[in-house]
């Protein structure tokens, strides 16, 4: 029987773990892997990226998991500086391009794994290519920002976005000095929170010096005689920067799928069945960023580019293509961050999400603190918790606070996919000490409140 050929496009998270879980099913002389990366780093921790520029991590390499030369020590054929450029289905082969000599080839497939992730949102404005404009999706960007800031005389950064990388992002320019100033289109920061939670975000970013302007949609960036950045231009006014960082967010980058032809959702990433098969394809998969997931709460399909997820995605697809067979059943979209001491959290659906799919709904927030009140350093936490009008089952929780409050949106992360109600959520036996929580944890405290508010309302 020949020996088939896996490739993979794609080295990091999703497409390196499908590479190394098939090769422990099965071994060189039954499956050669051949895997495509065209950045210069395999298998890193894009998360780590703000961290990294704002100097709580010390060095690059602190990011990266495994090295091209350790993941060919495992018996994956790692080709870096090589982009696929074609994708031939029906031919089973891949096209790629070696970026060092320019050299093309073909490179045939029995299976085939995409992983090729998200590429930073760049909108189509005047000045966005100028040198001093950076995005934050690889080590590479990262290193490329590093050497911007590195010879760069001024010290006034304009971070465009308010979202997850855009905030972490504006943590770590102030982290290096710079004056910062955050535009972002939404009304609140932090767009995967409701408003209300969100000015909770925006009070503390002001508290820290960071400047930020809701509603100020950029129109273009402006450069000096040197072709470099100078500023940001709205539709109302002008902010001077020596450099601008992308905080937008993430697109899937579909673009050799969607010129293959494969099926593509509403978000434009790939669309899998449950065992991260591109959808009609029995020997194509796809995972990580480039891909929608099943929203277990609202039940429609969504995009949500999280490493967790795509390190999920990589184990299930080599799994099945190593000959084994294993599912991603989907999220409940659990996410977190911080601004300084500030932690952020959130899962389930927002208030706007709930009505996008017809949910009825009600909301309850309440303040408690993080540790019993008598405790030493106690502090205060919001909790917002959303349950559906009719049943009581949970849809979704945000919480806004200091130590110890984001890993609280793990209890509701797990009733969400238990299919929980509130009040089955109020007798939940959770771990108390006068340290760790007051004898009624924040969560079960919105619990209760949300049951309430599920009575008073009735099924009408």
């Amino acid at each position: 029987m020949a020996m088939e050929r896996l490739v993979v496009i794609g080295g990091d998270a999703a497409g390196m773990s499908a590479a190394s879980q098939a090769r422990r099913l099965k071994g060189p002389d039954e499956l050669e892997i051949v895997a495509f990366e065209r950045g210069h780093f395999s298998s890193f921790s894009a998360c780590g990226i703000p961290y990294w520029v704002g100097g709580d991590v010390p060095e690059r390499d602190d990011l990266i998991a495994r090295t091209p030369a350790e993941h060919r020590a495992r018996g994956i054929e790692l080709r870096m500086r090589t982009e696929v450029t074609e994708i031939d289905a029906p031919g089973g082969r891949v096209r790629s391009r070696d970026l060092e000599t320019g050299a093309e080839s073909w490179t045939g497939f029995d299976k085939l794994v995409i992983a090729t992730g998200a590429r930073p949102v760049r909108p189509a404005l005047p000045g966005m290519d100028a040198p001093g404009v950076h995005g934050v999706q690889t080590l590479d960007d990262g290193q490329a920002l590093l050497d911007t800031l590195a010879r760069t005389d001024g010290r006034r950064a304009v971070v465009m976005g308010a979202g997850y990388i855009g905030v972490e992002m504006a943590e770590a320019m102030l982290k290096r000095g710079y004056e910062v100033t955050v535009l972002n289109r939404g009304e609140q920061p932090m767009a995967t929170l409701d408003p209300d939670m969100g000015r909770l975000v925006h009070e503390a970013m002001d508290r820290i010096g960071i400047t930020t302007v809701n509603g100020a949609g950029v129109t273009k960036i402006l450069t000096g005689p040197d072709g470099r950045v100078r500023a940001v231009a709205t539709e109302n006014a002008e902010y001077p920067a020596d450099v601008v960082v992308l905080g937008i967010g993430v697109e899937p980058e579909t673009t050799l799928a969607r010129a293959a032809g494969l099926p593509l959702g509403a978000y434009g990433g790939l669309l899998t069945d449950l065992a991260m098969r591109v959808r009609g394809y029995e020997n194509i998969w796809a995972g990580g960023d480039c891909v929608e997931v099943l929203d277990l709460v609202s039940g429609r399909e969504r995009h949500i580019a999280l490493g967790t997820h795509a390190n999920k995605h990589g184990q299930i697809i080599g799994a099945n293509a190593g000959g084994g067979y294993a599912t991603f059943p989907g999220v409940v979209g659990t996410a977190v961050s911080k601004v300084c001491d500030l932690e952020i959290a959130r899962t389930g659906l927002r208030e706007k999400d709930a009505r996008a799919v017809g949910l009825r709904y009600v909301t309850t927030t309440i303040e408690s603190t993080n540790s019993a009140g008598y405790y030493p350093d106690a502090a205060l936490m919001t909790v917002k918790m959303l349950a559906e009008r009719r049943t009581g089952r949970l849809l979704g929780v945000q919480i806004v606070g200091r130590d110890g409050a984001a890993k609280r949106v793990d209890i509701a992360a797990v009733a969400l996919t238990a299919g929980m109600t509130v009040e089955q959520m109020t007798a939940l036996d959770l771990g108390y000490a006068p340290p760790f929580s007051p004898v009624w944890d924040p969560v079960l405290v919105a619990a209760r409140k949300a049951t309430a508010a599920v009575r008073e309302a009735g099924p009408g």
